[in-house]
Parts: structure tokens; sequence; C-alpha cells
């Protein structure tokens, strides 16, 4: 027989094996429902699962975290640090500044000051513990929303909800392990929840409200049945295609999404299905029977996921245009302050009653304040040298105040937060020596916090 001849023959026998495989698989003889939970166990491949659950490196107040974004830069000196001088400086003349438009009040039994512009979150000052001296590294949108998500203003580098993912891994594996709740895109974009070199399976998944909140996870197969044998051959072709090519971590990753795309086919429906909520939760959050608009939406979904064993939850209430940068007139930050006020306390309060708060830290930020000083005539600048956060839950001490900026709200007075040090506090809360919690790359050791930071041990209950 020639060479020509013995080629054709097993060229012909291999398409006729993969023939086989087709269609003994979708006749059932290779593959039954016990096999697709043999695929997509770790254990049984022998695998190290790299979203195992895993101890951290003492034991953490928080169990996971929901982080809330306020795109765009909320001024500080009209919501969470008032500055009597600056409406004494304008009285007398001095136009250069700008005083705040809401009036601030003494709230709760701690008494801490906060402005109307937020009255439900004032309801909760007792159990928040509010930074008055935060300090970013940049003024501009783009470094200064990087920064304070991934604690870099210069070049990328893997977010906080990655990292807290990588150290902590998931206790859901048919949800994944970091979330993010946004209508729109941020300044930076998907950078601001990617992994960048940390292995792909940590970065966030963008959740949106609809029919198809994550793309591409609808069931396209006739049936369940027919999608379980789909993936069972999809598996065993993957599979041979990885074993050659163990070094690619991304195709690894891509490996794993399929097998948790499954799971999430039945598990995030449900969890983003609020038709069991009672009347009065859905009050509690200021949330119409039937709507996924607004934060409203976004802050009883990330209560849900976070009982369902998701880690980090992040939730960004407006994307890159529309947002809190009120350069021309500081009253749009009215409607936009209405739009999460009373879902924000709804969200303390409701894990509050179930037991959670004592595990889950709340985080609250934006990328930056606002210019004590007028930018125009009712408009106010970016503004990175002192602004304004505040922690819940999860260990943080509530009902304080800690830092201060100075009378016109222009620099920190006392006991700067800078973010690496605010990075390093939340990790903390969830069990971790920032410095201990890092991945080598690139022939170094990087972390969250690069060479940076302290814990802010004073705002720990």
């Amino acid at each position: 027989m020639s060479s020509e001849t013995e080629k054709a023959k097993a060229m012909s026998e291999h398409k006729c094996s993969r023939r086989r495989v087709v269609q003994s698989l979708f006749a059932g003889s290779l593959m039954m429902p016990a096999v697709l939970s043999h695929l997509l166990s770790d254990e049984a491949r022998g695998e190290d699962n790299p979203l195992a659950p895993r101890a951290p490196h003492f034991p953490g107040r928080a169990k996971r975290v929901i982080f809330m974004y306020m795109s765009g830069g909320v001024s500080h000196v009209d919501s969470f640090d008032p500055k009597p001088r600056l409406k004494a400086e304008y009285e007398k003349g001095n136009t250069r500044f700008l005083p705040a438009l809401w009036e601030f009040k003494p709230r709760g039994r701690c008494g801490t000051e906060v402005s109307e512009l937020f009255p439900h979150i004032a309801g909760c000052v007792d159990d928040i513990c509010l930074i008055r001296s935060m300090r970013g590294d940049h003024n501009d949108h783009f470094q200064a929303t990087m920064g304070i998500h991934t604690g870099s203003v210069t070049v990328k580098r893997p977010s906080i909800g990655s990292w807290a993912t990588y150290g902590l891994g998931t206790e859901n594996r048919n949800l994944p392990a970091f979330v993010v709740l946004a209508p729109e895109l941020p300044y930076a974009g998907g950078q601001v929840w990617d992994s960048d070199f940390l292995p792909a399976v940590y970065q966030g998944t963008r959740v949106l409200a609809g029919n198809e909140p994550i793309p591409n996870l609808n069931r396209r197969a006739a049936s369940e049945d027919v999608q379980r044998r789909e993936l069972g051959l999809l598996e065993r072709f993957n599979r041979r295609h990885l074993s050659r090519r163990s070094t690619d971590e991304h195709l690894s990753a891509r490996v794993r999404s399929y097998e948790t795309a499954f799971g999430m086919q039945m598990a995030m429906p449900e969890a983003l299905d609020l038709s069991k909520e009672t009347d009065a939760t859905l009050k509690l959050y200021g949330l119409e029977r039937g709507s996924t608009k607004g934060f409203a939406w976004q802050c009883l979904v990330a209560r849900r996921l976070a009982e369902r064993g998701v880690r980090f939850i992040e939730l960004i209430d407006v994307g890159a245009a529309n947002n809190w940068d009120a350069h021309s007139d500081m009253k749009t930050h009215e409607p936009l302050a209405l739009n999460v006020d009373q879902a924000i306390a709804g969200l303390l309060k409701d894990l509050k009653s179930r037991g959670m708060l004592d595990d889950t830290l709340v985080v609250w930020t934006t990328e930056f304040g606002r210019t004590p000083h007028a930018e125009g005539a009712k408009g106010r600048g970016h503004f990175n040298k002192v602004f304004s956060s505040w922690l819940a839950g999860g260990g943080a001490r509530g009902g304080m105040v800690y830092g201060s900026s100075d009378d016109l709200g222009a620099n920190v007075a006392e006991n700067e937060v800078h973010v690496h040090d605010f990075h390093a506090t939340i990790l903390h809360l969830l069990g971790f020596d920032h410095t201990r919690l890092t991945f080598r790359y690139a022939g170094r050791d990087f972390r969250l916090t690069d060479v940076h930071g302290r814990v802010v041990r004073d705002i720990l209950a």
C-alpha cells in the first residue's frame, strides 16, 4: 500500500472516529447527566480549582464586599463634610468660594453631620464609619477611577475585586465570584473590573438588567438535555486541546468559564428574579415591583448575590456621561442623589435585619471630591487633595468620623487616608495582610497597594 493510500485511510478513520463520537454522543451512549457533574468537578479531574474557597491570612471580620462607586466625583463639601466657612466667605463677598447648597445637620445617636442631599443615608450614620480625609493621586477621571479601583493611576493593574476573589475564592461555583452591576460603562471602561495579570478567572462579570443580563448566557440549544450533550463533547475537545497547552492561563480560564456558565444559566436568573421579594422589601429600597431601573434594582440584586455566596459585588450608579461631574451646576447632584440615597439606606437596613451586615463590608466611594471654590457661577471642579468615603459593617466601626479636612475643605487637616491605605484596610477586614497578598509577575511580586499603604486601625470595630 502506498504512503498516500495509507494517509487517506488514516484520515478516513479519523473522520469516522469523530463522526462516531458525535453520533454516539447525541444518541446518549457517551453522555449521561452524571457525566456533567463529573466534568464540572475539579476534584474528579484531580485539578486545583483556582476559585475554591480559601482561608485568608487571619480570621477576617468580612466574608464579602459590596463596593458602591459613584462615578464622576461627589462633592465632599456638599454631602459628608460640612464647611460653614465657605458660606461665611461667600457672604463677605468672596465669591471665589461656593457654599454648600444643602444644609448639614447632626444625625443619629453619634451626631455625625450629613447634608440634606442624602437624608436616607443620614439616617444610617450610626452604622457608618465616615472618612473625611481621603486623598488620591490624580485629578482626571480616567486615572482617578483606575486609582480607586486598582491603586495605580499610571499603568493597568488588577482591580480590588479581582484581588479579593484571588485571595478568597468563591462560595458558589454556579455564580461568578466577582460581579459588577453597571448599567453604563464608567471612566476607564472594563479596566475597572479587569484581572490584568492575575488569572482571568478573577476578572469581574458585568451584569445588566433585562432579558439577557450576561451576553450569550441564555440557552441556545433546543433543550437542556441537548445542551448537556453538546457541553460534554465540547468538554472532551477542550480538555484534549488544553492538555497540549497547559501553561495557557487564558485558555484554562475560558474552559472553566464554559463550565461555570452552565450553572449560571439556572443560578443567575434565580438570583435576579425579584418576584418573590415582599412588598415591604421593595418599598424599603424604593423599587417598584417589576422595575429594573435605577440604583434600587442594583442594591437589591447585590443583597441577593451576597446571600448566594458572591464574594465581591460592585455597583456603579452611572457611567462616563451624566454623572456626578458637576462643573457647571452643583444642582445636578440632586437627581443623582435621589437615585441612590434610599436604595443605599435600604440595603444597609436590609443587611442588618438579616444579620448579614456583621460579615458584609459595604463600601461607598467616588474617585475624588470637588473644589471648595466655584467653577463658573454654580459648579465645582475636580479635587483629589481631599474627599470623603465611608464603610459600614464587616468590622468597620460604626457611628464615627475619621480624619478631617481644613476649614475650607481644601486640604487634609489630620489623619490622611490615601487610597492605598483605604485598600489596605478593606483587605485587612477580609483577613489579609496587604503586604502578603501578592502575585508574581514579570519577575517581581505585585500587590494591590504596590509598595505603599497602612491599615487604618482606628476605624476597626
